[in-house]
């Protein structure tokens, strides 16, 4: 077929608009226009296609016009769409898809085009080159269409962006260049996965650092000209292309210095009363955008990042152990930081996932194509030491496993030994001796499964077979317990008062026991051990009561239970192992110490610290032994047959301390403090085994709790000012994972109240859950990190959580 000219292409537009009605648009005149005067200057001969005012009516002419262009000399189509759009979303994206070969950028602003549209960008694709989404509206972020000829991917400022599908990037074999700054993006762990699925990626940004010349000046132009020698990926500011195009069209190249170093936070306006939540839980959120541009409920505190750092100085102390240990400011969102090269620069608009420890370094030994990260490049100094960093800090699989493994080859392995050592080779056993502890299969199985999916399912949890309630209205529960003997019963208390025993395999309620008056917020809860039918209760008014749970049927409300003398403002209680004691804890300074068969208070044990003690165990086998924890920063470690005013050991954290439990061997204590303050001790005398050194978030009331895992193999740990539940190696210290919880829409922001590992089942727990705002309900939610997400995410949807007195209790 022969090269159609642009004057034809001129000529079939005209004829269109005639044949339509229509008056032809300048928008489309102008740039045929412009595209001849490239072709006389021997320019790329580029259609720059503006969209923003374009109407329904302009659709088919262009249609006509576009539909020629693979077999016409323009080379290469440009669609940009700056600040406003009339046309449907529909149209552009038959528009866009019209063209087969020379889609080149796509620019627009989703929010002007819907949501449908942006579901049917991110399911069917586009074969443009360079897609810019300028404050995408993105949430989860699914992009599985084909898009096999992109090299650019720009979504900065997405600020609804927290996530990403674990099919993303699926079909991006060609991807290159990849933009997410100041977006929601905070787990280092599914953020890696998702991305490590991208063959061609060599550059890789989540804030844009820009170097600084010996006056503390950008080396950047005052027209926002990069200097191309050390940032090629950039077309006047815009991360688009390997090359500089030779393109003059200024309104599609202005600076985008205005954009990503000159905006401040002060200068977006919007009405918050205008904000609504939404109730949706699909991959895109058109509800409530720009509340949340600059995350500061994300970032830890670094006040300390107005300071420039000389490079080569404190490159040596390590670039993200300097940031965690040095607040930001929240008047800005810019900071200054080292870099492994000699210079200064200056970092704007992060994500929050440049705000977790080591992230520079984890990133680069995760994803071994990659040449430049925040556009700083990638040496292979910078590559030792991200190995090192990686080894010392974090747990590529569980168990120290250093490879991924295969589920079947681990079960044909250990079939074949099993077939060896019943024919009593002695020889072949010798070949098997790594493989002899009990343990070894088990782990190597839970670890090839983890390694399968770095998105563990998370099952909130929900409930049936509740005659006694109004099934219009949903549970709030405040605190959780699994059961020590039955691997499928958990228990309940709630915000109302309620005790509820729930099988959480299939989701039905086993018992239930209203209030009637007598408990508020049940706020303590615990299992007996010798008789698992029976647990203990204790709720905020003081109200403490011990349950037969054969007893709390619905033919008897208000029989079952067994009445304790009231501990005022109750925050806590547990029971020894031998099931003859009971402690209880709360907004004073004494423990109380009770008969579990009279119900009497046998003792207050008064003064036992100078603030009142939040949590009080008692340790799993020795039952005389127990240990407080309280606000003025002590925990300490009690035997009752000594003298009660009379600890045998106290330590300190720094901050208040909010839990303490006994490992499941009772070798080790795991103390939690206010603010990710996390250390494991040794319970025979109170010295420090390990210090987890989880970064802070610099807020006094970030309460955090943290329990075993796997025996006492792993420490999981959540606080209630973040969203996040972090998995770490009680032997070690190093970080396996960690556990992103999402609600619905941008404005959910959600955090952790309560969390517990599964004592059945490895590497399975359970997390209570809740919005922020305290018109929600709380839920328990369920996870699994042996199994995929997918599943769950499709069938199951997040309930409204509440906010209820997070700091009280375990």
């Amino acid at each position: 077929m022969a090269t159609i000219d642009i004057h034809t292409l001129e000529r079939r537009y005209l004829d269109s608009c005639d044949r339509h009605g229509i008056v032809p648009t300048n928008v489309v005149l102008s740039a045929l226009f412009k595209a001849k005067v490239r072709k006389a200057r021997s320019e790329v001969v580029s259609l720059v296609i503006l969209l923003d005012d374009l109407t329904d009516d302009h659709f088919h002419p262009l249609l006509d016009l576009l539909s020629g262009i693979d077999f016409s000399e323009i080379e290469a189509v440009d669609f940009i769409n700056k600040s406003s759009g009339f046309l449907s979303g529909e149209c552009v994206l038959s528009l866009m898809r019209a063209i087969h070969k020379k889609l080149r950028v796509v620019d627009l602003q989703d929010k002007l085009f819907g949501k449908e549209f942006l579901l049917d960008l991110a399911q069917r694709g586009l074969r443009c080159q360079v897609l810019y989404l300028k404050s995408s509206h993105f949430r989860k972020l699914n992009m599985v269409g084909k898009f096999v000829h992109m090299h650019t991917l720009n979504l900065d400022f997405s600020a609804s962006l927290t996530s990403f599908r674990e099919d993303c990037f699926s079909c991006m074999p060609n991807l290159k260049f990849l933009s997410l700054c100041e977006t929601r993006i905070s787990n280092l762990w599914t953020t890696s996965a998702a991305l490590a699925k991208l063959p061609s990626l060599t550059r890789l940004r989540f804030q844009n650092c820009l170097c600084l010349d010996e006056s503390g000046r950008c080396c950047v132009s005052s027209q926002g000209k990069a200097n191309e020698s050390n940032d090629s990926g950039y077309i006047h500011g815009r991360f688009y292309s390997e090359e500089p195009w030779s393109i003059d069209e200024e309104i599609l190249y202005q600076s985008a210095n205005a954009e990503e170093q000159g905006m401040n936070t002060n200068d977006i306006n919007f009405d918050q009363s205008t904000v609504e939540y939404s109730s949706d839980n699909s991959e895109v959120d058109f509800s409530s955008h720009h509340q949340d541009r600059c995350l500061p409920h994300f970032l830890p505190d670094a006040s300390g990042w107005g300071e420039l750092f000389d490079l080569q100085n404190q490159n040596s102390l390590g670039l993200w152990d300097i940031q965690d240990e040095v607040p930001l400011p929240s008047s800005s969102n810019s900071k200054h930081m080292p870099c492994s090269a000699s210079r200064k620069f200056n970092s704007c608009h992060s994500s929050p996932i440049c705000y977790e420890k080591y992230y520079r370094e984890y990133m680069i030994a995760s994803l071994q194509n990659l040449k430049n990260l925040d556009n700083l490049p990638i040496e292979k100094i910078d590559r030792e030491r991200a190995k090192a960093v990686f080894s010392e800090h974090f747990e590529y699989q569980p168990y120290k496993r250093q490879n991924k493994e295969n589920v079947v080859r681990i079960l044909y392995k250990r079939e074949i030994r099993a077939t060896h050592t019943q024919a009593g080779s002695s020889r072949e056993k010798l070949s098997y001796s790594s493989c002899d502890s009990p343990s070894y299969y088990s782990r190597s199985l839970s670890a090839a499964k983890m390694g399968s999916s770095a998105w563990p399912a998370l099952h909130p949890l929900s409930w049936l077979g509740n005659p006694l309630r109004d099934e219009r209205r949903s549970f709030r529960p405040r605190q959780f317990e699994y059961h020590p003997s039955d691997s499928s019963l958990m228990v309940f208390g709630t915000l109302d008062g309620e005790v509820v025993v729930v099988n959480h395999e299939s989701e039905n309620i086993v018992s239930y026991m209203p209030s009637l008056g007598i408990m508020n917020s049940v706020l303590g809860l615990c299992w007996l051990k010798k008789y698992p039918s029976k647990l203990v209760a204790g709720s905020d008014n003081g109200s403490l009561r011990l349950y037969e749970i054969n007893h709390m049927s619905q033919a008897s409300v208000g029989s079952g239970s067994v009445a304790f003398d009231d501990f005022d403002q109750l925050t806590s209680v547990h029971v020894n192992s031998a099931d003859e004691l009971l402690l209880a804890s709360g907004y004073s300074k004494h423990v109380a110490l009770y008969d579990i068969s009279t119900g009497r208070r046998l003792q207050m044990l008064t003064d036992l610290h100078r603030e009142h003690i939040n949590v009080v165990k008692f340790s799993n086998h020795s039952p005389s032994i127990f240990a407080t924890s309280s606000f003025d920063q002590d925990v300490k470690m009690w035997d009752l047959r000594q003298k009660p005013n009379q600890p045998c050991y106290s330590t300190s954290s720094s901050r208040g301390n909010v839990m303490v439990c006994f490992s499941p061997d009772d070798q080790y204590l795991l103390v939690s403090a206010v603010d990710n303050e996390v250390k494991q001790l040794l319970a025979v005398d109170g010295r420090l085994h390990l210090d987890f050194r989880i970064s802070s978030t610099g807020s006094s009331q970030n309460y955090t709790r943290s329990y075993y895992m796997n025996g006492r193999d792993y420490v999981i740990s959540g606080s209630c000012d973040e969203s996040v539940v972090r998995i770490c190696c009680a032997q070690t210290g190093r970080r396996l994972r960690d556990i992103s919880l999402e609600g619905k829409g941008s404005g959910a922001s959600m955090f952790v109240q309560s969390l517990r590992g599964d004592p059945f089942r490895d590497f399975n727990m359970s997390v209570l859950a809740a919005y922020v705002r305290p018109s929600s309900n709380s839920e328990i939610v369920k996870v699994n990190l042996l199994a995929s997400n997918d599943y769950f995410e499709k069938v199951h949807l997040y309930s409204r959580f509440s906010h209820p007195l997070h700091g009280l209790g375990g």
